[in-house]
């Protein structure tokens, strides 16, 4: 079977990358490949040609080595905004099956291979889809095929063209920077609190919290405090600590976002802006 992505051809060979996915919501990016940390990742780019993120760029890694023109490495990088409900991702189909497959380039040469736009992620995080954007699901067309690149990790292929990308049971594969994810199976919880933190990182969530929408923040104070009382039960601590520790930033970064937004209007006015409780 041959694809597209981008302009580069490619063809499905029966070698998925071995390495195990990892989720890490602070970059936020999914990472797949030998490597165990930036500088590591660095080091694979003279010896390796395909399509690289560059500051501002918007594209995907998706590294292919020199000499045997396979894939080797994998950046997906999370879109910034979630799909309403009316959009209809969940009910993308199911099939066709995914099947575990590698990648050999057709052509040694570079590509831009455009970052998603828009993510679904259901209540209970059994499977995270990201999209190139919202006509993949309103054009009605089915999938051609699910190309299971790495474990849980499956290409969105249609029409030939790579249109999106999927993660089976996401939680899992959660991590932070370029750390292994831990090996025990993820709690119940923590997939239900990955759902909710995906949604207060991506619009129009986000925005709403920036905004000081007292629905948005009572939502993020409610996953702050559940992911605070799993962490003390001792409940999938890793995974728990990790998304604690994303919600703790996103609250800090609206606290100094309201702070220059305070000094530049000259607002000094005790209790002036604060979030609601």
């Amino acid at each position: 079977m041959e694809i597209a992505l981008d302009t580069l051809p490619a063809v499905v060979t029966d070698a998925p990358l071995a390495s195990t996915p990892r989720l890490a919501l602070d970059i936020p990016q999914l990472i797949v490949g030998e490597f165990t940390n930036r500088a590591g990742f660095e080091r694979l780019l003279p010896s390796t040609f395909g399509s690289r993120e560059w500051l501002g760029s918007e594209t995907d890694d998706l590294l292919f080595d020199d000499t045997s023109r396979e894939l080797v490495a994998a950046g997906l990088y999370l879109p910034p905004a979630s799909a309403p409900a009316e959009a209809g991702i969940g009910l993308l189909p199911a099939g066709p099956r995914a099947v575990r497959g590698g990648l050999r380039a057709q052509e040694r040469r570079d590509v831009a291979l455009a970052q998603t736009t828009v993510l679904h992620c259901n209540p209970e995080a059994r499977e995270l889809v990201c999209l190139r954007d919202l006509g993949v699901v309103g054009g009605g067309a089915p999938l051609d095929a699910r190309i299971g690149i790495a474990p849980g990790l499956a290409l969105l292929v249609r029409a030939g063209d790579v249109v999106g990308w999927s993660l089976t049971a996401p939680a899992r594969y959660l991590t932070t920077g370029y750390a292994d994810a831990d090996t025990a199976p993820p709690a119940p919880a923590t997939g239900l609190r990955l759902a909710e933190c995906l949604a207060l990182i991506t619009r129009p969530l986000i925005d709403e919290v920036m905004d000081q929408e007292p629905s948005a923040w009572h939502r993020l104070r409610t996953t702050e405090r559940a992911l605070r009382e799993q962490g003390d039960r001792g409940e999938d601590p890793v995974r728990a600590a990790a998304l604690h520790q994303l919600v703790a930033r996103l609250i800090e970064d609206y606290e100094n976002y309201r702070g220059l937004r305070e000094l530049v209007s000259g607002v000094r006015g005790p209790g002036k802006g604060a979030p609601p409780g």
